[in-house]
């Protein structure tokens, strides 16, 4: 697919699953474990699609997500996270209106592999 994603997620063992099997699927994988650091990456790597944990230290990903966009960044944008209250996932469509959002919980790691494919195909070809 030779697509960029970044994956902005705290929890450890989630990202670095996410990451070997992006990396599998032949996706150039980049990961932070803030917002912080998923800004300055995004910035610099400029990937396709970012995936972000909502809830994480320093700066949430809905934050993140705002102040990438703010600075024009066109990258995709799915949420990740465990909550399904509707304040995340309003907060999440503020910050991206095209964003998706997924409960963790509620899907696996091939099914979310789907989504952002799904996802990346419905881009114009560069």
């Amino acid at each position: 697919m030779n697509k960029k994603i970044l994956i902005v997620e705290d929890e450890q063992d989630f990202r670095m699953i996410l990451q070997l099997k992006f990396e599998s699927e032949g996706f150039s994988v980049s990961v932070a474990a803030d917002g912080d650091t998923g800004i300055k990456t995004a910035e610099k790597e400029k990937p396709d699609i970012i995936l972000s944990d909502i809830l994480m230290p320093k700066m949430d990903g809905i934050q993140m997500i705002k102040k990438l966009k703010e600075k024009g960044n066109p990258a995709q944008v799915i949420f990740l996270t465990n909550f399904q209250d509707t304040s995340n996932i309003v907060g999440a469509l503020e910050a991206d209106k095209n964003a998706d959002y997924i409960v963790k919980s509620n899907m696996n790691i091939g099914e979310i592999v789907d989504k952002v494919k799904e996802k990346l195909s419905r881009l114009p070809q560069k």
